[in-house]
């Protein structure tokens, strides 16, 4: 039975919008989609990917999260809300502040409001815990632009919830993997021998597979509770470093080379040293009990196998 399969008569014939259909966006679909009392709608900015969306029976709207006048349209359009875009990257008038969610609330107040908005943000927001275990009740610590715009979105979420009573649930993802994703798998990296930290000065990590991560929006869609957030994150507690030398094991290539916090910066690239610089370890009760979910690859070791 599909996990929507037992929903009570008045949930019948939902319309779900996703808003950032990617590679996540669209395994949420197709769990989703499996439930005939469920019509599917998702945003485009690309009128080229209107063919595919139909082709996986879903109605695309086209409109862009940067000009908020394309987006009249999807209020009162959708009973749930399932909200995958991330902030713009680039630079904007104030770089803490994420305009497209801003633009997305704004467009969903002007008529009636959905039952439920989830929204997927990172485990980035709470910035470096030196290794400690980190909890939803944990403050969040943005210490990047990137973290910055993701605290403004969840605020911009729970003030949506809190004003209308829409049930707003805000996951906070960590890395996400599967082999069968683009980029999936730190195979490349591997290939290209980038170095990682010595083990007293490495970090821990954290990790999500690209399905469990597409059941747990679905199941927020249903069962998240008001105004609340989430971490959405497996069992492995590991640290970077053996993460990596896991994996090298897995595909039978060399384990990376181990370099000193300090000499990072001559040999790494900014984007990996953000990364390098928190290190947190998620809790993630809250996602099996209140969410319900149950993990089918609740390890790297069971996930990254082919």
């Amino acid at each position: 039975m599909s996990l929507l399969g037992a929903l009570p008569a008045r949930f019948r014939r939902e319309r779900v919008l996703i808003i950032g259909c990617g590679d996540v966006g669209l395994r949420a679909a197709r769990l989703l989609g499996s439930n005939q009392r469920v019509r599917l709608l998702a945003l485009t900015s690309c009128a080229e990917r209107v063919p595919a969306l139909r082709e996986r029976g879903i109605t695309p709207l086209q409109g862009n999260l940067d000009d908020a006048q394309s987006l009249r349209r999807l209020a009162g359009i959708a009973t749930r809300v399932l909200h995958l875009a991330p902030p713009p990257s680039g630079e904007t008038s104030d770089w803490r502040l994420d305009p497209r969610s801003r633009a997305l609330v704004r467009a969903l107040v002007q008529r009636s409001l959905p039952a439920a908005l989830v929204y997927g943000s990172t485990s980035g927001v709470y910035g470096d815990a030196r290794g400690h275990w980190v909890s939803e009740a944990t403050p969040a610590n943005p210490l990047t632009p990137r973290a910055w715009r993701r605290v403004d979105a969840e605020a911009v979420v729970h003030w949506l919830g809190r004003a209308t009573g829409v049930r707003t649930t805000v996951l906070r993802i960590p890395g996400i993997y599967a082999p069968d994703r683009v980029g999936g798998t730190p195979r490349e990296r591997l290939q290209r021998g980038t170095p990682v930290l010595r083990a007293e000065d490495d970090v821990y990590t954290n990790h999500i597979h690209a399905d469990d991560l597409a059941r747990a929006c679905m199941l927020a869609l249903w069962r998240g509770r008001p105004q609340r957030n989430v971490n959405v994150v497996d069992d492995t507690e590991l640290k970077m470093g053996d993460y990596f030398d896991f994996a090298a094991d897995l595909y039978g290539v060399p384990r990376p080379p181990r370099i000193a916090r300090d000499a990072a910066g001559d040999q790494l690239p900014l984007s990996l040293l953000s990364f390098m610089s928190e290190s947190r370890r998620l809790r993630n009760q809250r996602m099996k009990h209140e969410l319900g979910l149950r993990l089918r690859y609740p390890t790297v070791a069971q996930g990254l196998k082919p």
